[in-house]
């Protein structure tokens, strides 16, 4: 069984290219296979009242900086890809060369101003999709939409931490993605352990990492690169095991 496992960085960069520099290095170090970020505009999603509004703000991704971002994960052999807002955005990253998309919860319940517009350009790209949807959505209309990409669906609960007794591993593993909002690593590795057992080809781990100094609406339900060390390393050991 292959494990493919994509670090979510967030907010936890802070809007600083030298903390992405940093923690995108130390996610390859950890053994990530991939970085993921969020390409979005504050004032599309947010009102200026959100408590979180100035920390949001700041780490908006801008083209400028995701031009800087790709290169760095170019230099050191680690995918960047991107949950995107709003459809410019995809334009711009076709342009930079992304190998895939993901779709986050929100814009699978199509519940922010350009969401239905976003899916139809990403699906247009015909190019691989991870697909989550903790927050509901009309799946029909999903798959129709994605008809012609690859499409990997998550296992996701939209809550920030989740409690793990809240996980339903039945239903989870007829998923091959679990997009993880526990706190620890327990939870990813249980799901390898039960995806090993159904022998599934080929599964998508995802979680939010963190430097340890990272501060902002994400750090406190991430990971830092140490624990995703030993998550990685776990979950490699169960690849081996033979059934």
């Amino acid at each position: 069984m292959k494990t493919e496992i994509v670090a979510e960085i967030g907010s936890n960069w802070e809007g600083n290219i030298s903390k992405a520099n940093s923690l995108i290095k130390e996610c390859k170090k950890a053994g990530a296979n991939a970085v993921k970020f969020q390409m979005w505009r504050a004032d599309d999603l947010y009102k200026k009242d959100n408590p979180n509004y100035k920390e949001i703000s700041k780490s908006e991704l801008t083209f400028e900086k995701a031009k800087k971002i790709k290169k760095i994960c170019d230099d050191l052999k680690i995918e960047f890809f991107c949950s995107v807002f709003y459809p410019e955005a995809v334009e711009f990253l076709e342009n930079l060369g992304v190998k895939r998309y993901k779709v986050a919860s929100w814009t699978s319940k199509l519940g922010h101003k350009f969401a239905k517009e976003t899916l139809e350009k990403k699906a247009s790209t015909k190019k691989p999709m991870i697909v989550s949807m903790g927050m509901g959505g009309n799946i029909k209309l999903i798959n129709k939409i994605l008809r012609k990409n690859s499409v990997t669906m998550c296992y996701c609960i939209s809550e920030y931490p989740l409690l793990f007794e809240k996980i339903n591993w039945k239903k989870a593993i007829t998923f091959n993605g679990f997009s993880d909002h526990t706190l620890g690593i327990i939870a990813p590795i249980v799901f390898t352990m039960l995806k090993k057992q159904s022998k599934a080809k080929k599964i998508i781990i995802e979680k939010h990492v963190k430097l340890k100094s990272s501060k902002g609406p994400d750090a406190s339900t991430s990971i830092d690169t140490e624990q995703l060390s030993e998550m990685v390393s776990s979950i490699r050991l169960i690849e081996k095991v033979n059934l």
